[in-house]
């Protein structure tokens, strides 16, 4: 290659290179135009959102200025309601507080006007009373020169003519007032007990209980003796008992106090009759497997009378004492069944006026218990139960149902007043408890008594087997209100002088006759 060719292709280069850079220079001379005027575009449109979002935010602050100043006035016209409700209520109020100011002013005024009354009044009557006294010890005076009597004889007539008018007056109010009971709780009274004794229907509760043991002939008591009375002696010995063998034929007698004992006796004399075997050992074995096996009958009859009656949690030692009381009678009547028959007859009564049926029906089976171990304690079966009861964590209302059914009957304890009506109930309804002829009859002649021991009494006749008693008045000796005085004193004197089950009606009656013959 020449030198020229190589000049050539230099200048060509050169001149190359020089025209790429004048068209870089030109293409970068175009961008810088064009981004100028995208950046002028942005800037411009940029301003223009600027002044978009200004004058929004100028609009959004108008309108929450207008709100707010809106929210305000609504404010400030609710506090001007309030203050303007507020003035008219102190407004109002001042003009109650003139009207009673007045009014106090009026009453002040009528307050002193009754005082200057009173105290006119008062004077007056003080001086009317001295005019009194004057006139009476004049009266007195008079009347002491007239009839001649001293001032104790006078007195002493005057009393006794008060006290005939008191008698009269108390007799009256006595008449009036049971006549307002019977109208108010007898239809009550009546209704709450026919309905309890309706719902529990139970059989009759008396029973025949016997302390006899037959034997098949005589020649075996002979053998219930033994050689020189040895059998007899250890029988007696081993079950605490009385065996007494007359000229009763075919029949052997066992007496004891303890009915739990003598029923031990009879089923261990049934048992040595019927094996054939009586010796002081056999007899020993015999009484030892008898008593074992009726304490677990008197413990299963305490729990299914527990039972029956739906009574939870009692303590083991009184279920044992109510299973005792199935061989215990009160007038031939079962103790037990009598204390079943009182809890379900309390409890409905209980429910009957609103109270606790549960607990009525608690102390209705417990109010006896007494009666299972008065033999092993002194006093009554009351104190004895409520003694026992209290021994054993039973509450309050229990402990004083047995303490007081049949005296102690407080209206702090509705409890037992109920378990008292129960149990009269349960003693009295005919077939449950039976008597005997003696008992019967001087049961009536007490009655009787008691009635014609009081003045004015002519006769008096016990009728319904001594439910009721008939009285006769003589009608010149005695009025209609000194009548119902005596009936009265009779039915007081009957509830503080005998002790009888259910209770006892007294009539009186005054008649007053008079015959003419037309000739």
């Amino acid at each position: 290659m020449t030198s020229q060719q190589v000049v050539i292709i230099l200048v060509t280069a050169l001149a190359a290179a020089g025209l790429s850079i004048f068209i870089l220079k030109m293409i970068d001379r175009l961008r810088l135009k064009d981004a100028e005027s995208q950046a002028k575009q942005l800037l411009e449109r940029t301003e223009r959102e600027m002044e978009n979002r200004r004058k929004e935010a100028e609009l959004a602050l108008k309108e929450r200025t207008i709100q707010q100043l809106a929210e305000v006035e609504q404010k400030h016209a609710a506090v001007r309601h309030e203050l303007h409700e507020r003035e008219r209520a102190l407004d109002k109020r001042q003009d109650s507080l003139d009207q009673q100011t007045d009014q106090v002013r009026k009453q002040e005024k009528m307050v002193e006007a009754n005082q200057r009354r009173l105290s006119e009044k008062m004077d007056e009557a003080n001086r009317r009373n001295e005019e009194l006294s004057k006139m009476l010890e004049l009266e007195r005076q008079t009347l002491h020169q007239i009839s001649s009597l001293s001032r104790e004889e006078a007195t002493s007539r005057l009393l006794d003519a008060l006290e005939r008018e008191l008698q009269h007056e108390q007799g009256a109010l006595i008449q009036r007032f049971e006549r307002q009971l019977h109208e108010t709780t007898e239809s009550r009274s009546r209704e709450l007990l026919i309905s309890a004794m309706q719902r529990y229907g139970a059989s009759h509760t008396a029973e025949s209980t016997t302390s006899t043991v037959d034997i098949p002939n005589d020649d075996m008591k002979g053998r219930i003796i033994g050689r020189e009375g040895r059998n007899i002696r250890a029988f007696e010995k081993a079950t605490g008992v009385d065996v007494i063998i007359d000229d009763t034929p075919g029949v052997v007698i066992v007496s004891g106090f303890d009915t739990v004992r003598r029923e031990v006796a009879r089923i261990s004399l049934n048992k040595l009759i019927a094996d054939g075997r009586i010796h002081p050992s056999r007899i020993e074995e015999v009484v030892a497997e008898t008593q074992k096996e009726l304490e677990q009958r008197v413990q299963k009859l305490g729990e299914e009378a527990a039972q029956e009656a739906d009574v939870q949690g009692l303590n083991p030692k009184l279920i044992y004492l109510l299973g005792r009381l199935h061989f215990r009678t009160s007038y031939t009547q079962n103790v037990l069944r009598h204390s079943i028959e009182v809890s379900f007859l309390t409890s409905m009564l209980a429910e009957e006026i609103g109270m606790d049926g549960r607990l009525a029906r608690r102390a209705g089976l417990l109010h006896d218990i007494g009666k299972a171990a008065d033999h092993e304690a002194e006093g009554g079966h009351p104190r004895i139960g409520a003694d026992l009861l209290k021994r054993y964590g039973e509450r309050p209302e229990v402990v004083h149902a047995a303490l007081g059914h049949h005296d102690d009957l407080r209206i702090e304890n509705p409890y037992t007043v109920l378990v008292a009506a129960a149990d009269a109930c349960s003693a009295s309804r005919p077939g449950a408890r039976r008597e005997t002829l003696e008992r019967y009859i001087k049961r009536m002649e007490e009655l009787e008594k008691i009635a014609t021991s009081f003045g004015g009494v002519a006769q008096a006749f016990a009728i319904q087997a001594g439910r009721e008693l008939r009285v006769l008045v003589h009608a010149h000796e005695t009025t209609d209100a000194s009548a119902a005085k005596i009936c009265h004193d009779i039915a007081r004197a009957f509830e503080e002088q005998l002790t009888y089950p259910g209770e006892i009606k007294v009539t009186v009656l005054r008649e007053s006759r008079h015959v003419e013959i037309a000739k």
